[in-house]
């Protein structure tokens, strides 16, 4: 079974986002400790997205920028490299402590020692995000999307990029765009706002088709029982994932998909590396397997990626989190937190175990 999608369209895949860089240390150094730093764009929702991008498939993402910013120009320009549109308004700076895109300062972590993120979001313009700035009838009823993928980072963001989420999930639905949603809760993002933001993530969740998360996720976005945190490995705990999916489906009976990665960190470089999904009434599982880490951050949005490429391409669902768990599992292996396949033959090489060269 495939999920049905619309032809008449533009782009297979849509995004709203908040841009920002990452600043990385070379030779997996501590960010305190780096003198020499690997700068990129990022955002997970484009990390998601970069997967149908660099295989080919048309992707828009819907953003904002600072008007006249060395960054935003960054940004526009490695949006383009990576072979995505992109549409939103530029914003005024408003001098020099006014608005910014969010610098994301994290190492890759190496051995015994774990990676360390910090997230420097003061005067985000990613939280002007809103869905006056778009025009959304032309992007989904004359343009066309076949899939939109929001995440419950920018959907938290602020109130209006929240709700901007929820203006994106109704216009998708009214002009019968698919829609996945990876809740991705940040509890920093909900203090003060938990009733505020259930209610909305409440409404998306109910008109999503694809619902992805992991225990967590759902227990703290939706309220929803998940496997209790440490004790027991993850190969263990799958029964308890497949009990809190079939929670979530009597829940939010309009999605079809369910998903979640399963990770157990042995070393910053070595990770038994799972997955999750449910498709109607069928499970399909990845039992965890050992991967090499290069840098873990990312390797979420990976598999939310191919799995979504998947269901794009109109594979059969098991095909779906196979996929997923290898673009997951290349994004782990590059200095991009992004997946950047160079075909759908790389990416089921990884799936395979089959690391020989290719010449």
């Amino acid at each position: 079974m495939s999920i049905e999608l619309r032809s008449d369209c533009d782009y297979a895949l849509l995004v709203p986002t908040s841009m920002g860089v990452r600043f990385t240390p070379e030779n997996a150094q501590p960010f305190h400790c780096g003198r020499r730093f690997i700068l990129q764009a990022t955002s997970a929702e484009t990390n998601v997205a970069s997967v149908s991008a660099y295989l080919g498939l048309p992707v828009k993402v819907l953003t904002t920028f600072v008007k006249g910013s060395p960054i935003a120009r960054f940004i526009k320009d490695d949006l383009a490299s990576r072979h995505m549109d992109y549409e939103g308004p530029e914003v005024d700076q408003g001098g020099p402590w006014g608005y910014r895109h969010q610098f994301n300062l994290a190492d890759s972590g190496l051995g015994t020692r774990g990676p360390r993120v910090w997230n420097d979001r003061a005067g985000e313009v990613g939280r002007t995000l809103n869905a006056k700035d778009f025009d959304l009838d032309r992007i989904f009823g004359d343009e066309g999307v076949q899939l939109v993928h929001i995440s419950g980072l920018v959907g938290a963001l602020s109130p209006e990029s929240s709700q901007c989420c929820l203006e994106i999930a109704r216009a998708a639905k009214k002009y019968g765009t698919r829609i996945s949603f990876d809740l991705n809760h940040r509890a920093s993002f909900w203090e003060g706002r938990e009733k505020e933001l259930r209610d909305i993530f409440t409404e998306i969740a109910g008109v999503a088709d694809l619902l992805i998360g992991n225990e967590e996720d759902f227990q703290l976005c939706l309220g929803l029982e998940g496997p209790e945190a440490g004790g027991k490995g993850l190969a263990d705990k799958i029964d308890a994932f497949k009990e809190m999916i079939n929670r979530a489906k009597k829940e939010y009976p309009n999605a079809t998909v369910f998903a979640n990665t399963l990770r157990e960190v042995v070393s910053a470089n070595h990770h038994l590396w799972g997955a999750i999904m449910s498709e109607g009434d069928d499970f399909h599982v990845v039992e965890p397997r050992d991967i090499t880490v290069m840098d873990r951050i990312g390797g979420g949005d990976g598999f939310v990626g191919g799995m979504l490429y998947g269901v794009l391409k109109g594979w059969e669902p098991e095909k779906w989190v196979r996929f997923g768990w290898a673009t997951g599992a290349l994004a782990t292996t590059m200095l991009t937190d992004y997946g950047q396949p160079a075909d759908e033959d790389q990416v089921w090489s990884i799936w395979e175990g089959n690391a020989r060269v290719k010449r």
